[in-house]
């Protein structure tokens, strides 16, 4: 099975934790956008979608599926968030945003009460920190983030030419081996500057569905 076809695969598999008369919150990348097409062979079924990315967005409409503001929802109103993810480890924690939209995507994630991460199965790791990590900051500190982050052992590198729907840029932090993710968001995080972190720890993946040779595998972490 190619990737394209386990991207697939796990796009249609998400369609099962999507919930009748509800809105579901959407992701952005490759993944998801086959997710959103598996979508609209459904949209009957749903109230609508909360997308994480203005390309996000543009998708879902095409397809006809009514795209609604998150203020707009009430607290518990989003019972599913489906996304990808750049990698994953077994324990749900992720690291996300070589597209860009990891704070919106980060925000979504939080609002909803589960989150299914969707990939192939080469998004499964061990240990986070191959794939560089990504750091959103508001344009100003831009020099400041980056040297507190190579005293974090970390090579930060600036994605020169991109600027987030948010007006802020981003940092593409190499040469991390992330044994402690949940400790190393928040100390990124905490960073004057700094809007968010691409690391997706202190709220991970509930479900993991990873496509393979022989087929979608479900992880379920902390089960």
């Amino acid at each position: 099975m190619s990737r394209n076809e386990q991207k697939a695969a796990v796009a249609h598999a998400a369609i099962r934790y999507v919930e009748d008369d509800a809105w579901i919150g959407v992701g952005t990348g490759s993944t998801a956008d086959l997710f959103i097409d598996e979508l609209a062979k459904i949209k009957g079924r749903i109230r609508g979608a909360v997308a994480s990315s203005v390309r996000t967005a543009e998708r879902l409409k095409a397809h006809g599926i009514v795209v609604e503001e998150l203020n707009n929802l009430v607290e518990r109103d989003l019972p599913v968030y489906v996304d990808g993810a750049d990698e994953v480890t077994e324990h749900g924690a992720m690291i996300k945003g070589g597209g860009g939209a990891l704070t919106r995507e980060k925000i979504v994630a939080a609002v909803a009460r589960r989150f299914v991460c969707i990939g192939d199965a080469s998004k499964l790791v061990p240990v986070l920190g191959k794939f560089p990590l990504p750091v959103e900051v508001i344009p100003v500190a831009r020099s400041y983030v980056a040297r507190q982050l190579v005293l974090l052992g970390g090579q930060p590198a600036w994605r020169m030419g991109h600027t987030t729907e948010h007006g802020n840029w981003i940092l593409d932090v190499s040469g991390l081996t992330i044994l402690d993710p949940v400790a190393l968001e928040a100390k990124i995080r905490a960073l004057a500057g700094v809007v968010t972190v691409g690391l997706f720890a202190q709220r991970g993946a509930d479900v993991i569905l990873l496509g393979g040779d022989a087929g979608v595998r479900t992880l379920t972490p902390g089960r």
